[in-house]
């Protein structure tokens, strides 16, 4: 497990970083417009590459998590004008696990609002009416192959990083009785976004299969795009 510290300035750098990347943006209501279009078709594709898991008894709760607490994290994000303020009460009130968990969500909500708005920059006009064919050639046109990849290995990580959380004696029991305690310092978003990828994982009783199931289909797609094969996002 990394040095608490360690931890807590990674997150506080990737929350900057987000800051940064929307300030670079300039405000553009459009630009904005269109990163929203193109998030809401990548989580219906998510939805369908992912089906099964979703509808799973055991996995079904940990696949919703995925796709809504960590490709939908911007709550997470917009925290990064009252970081600083709540980074004392973050080392001392959050489990060293937990921090490492919420550091890697947030790594990976800003490095997906960066390619989000690459692609809506590429796609132009054509996010009005997303097609299969139109986000592939988008996709291939920013390129990125290795930030692509990153994405991926980041959500593996972070999912190793929740099942490390499950197995920690009395992780759940802190996690409850820090709920008010981390509302009152300001670190409510964060708490119940562990509260529920805990929940989650606790219920599918080990993430491994889970875990490769849905890094392995997300890397066999990044690989078939940049090959030219669009079959596999469907819809």
């Amino acid at each position: 497990m990394k040095d608490r510290e360690d931890v807590v300035e990674r997150l506080t750098q990737q929350l900057d970083r987000a800051a940064a990347l929307r300030a670079a943006a300039g405000g553009d209501p459009k630009l904005e417009a269109a990163r929203e279009r193109l998030r809401a078709w990548q989580a219906a594709r998510l939805a369908r590459t992912h089906a099964d898991l979703l509808a799973s008894p055991r996995m079904g709760l940990a696949a919703t998590f995925f796709l809504t607490d960590l490709y939908g994290a911007e709550d997470l994000t917009k925290l990064d004008a009252n970081v600083r303020r709540v980074v004392p009460a973050m080392t001392r009130l959050l489990p060293a696990a937990g921090l490492e968990t919420v550091a890697e969500a947030i790594e990976l909500e800003t490095l997906s609002e960066d390619l989000d708005f690459a692609m809506a920059t590429a796609l132009g006009a054509k996010s009005g009416k997303l097609t299969a064919a139109s986000y592939a050639a988008a996709y291939r046109a920013v390129d990125r192959r290795a930030d692509r990849e990153r994405q991926i290995h980041i959500i593996e990580g972070l999912g190793a990083s929740l099942d490390r959380l499950v197995l920690q004696p009395f992780a759940g029991t802190t996690l409850a009785m820090m709920h008010w305690p981390a509302h009152l310092a300001g670190l409510g978003v964060l708490q119940d976004f562990l509260q529920r990828g805990y929940t989650a994982f606790v219920k599918m009783g080990g993430a491994t299969d889970f875990l490769d199931l849905v890094v392995g289909r997300e890397r066999k797609l990044l690989k078939a795009l940049f090959a030219g094969d669009d079959s596999l996002l469907g819809g």
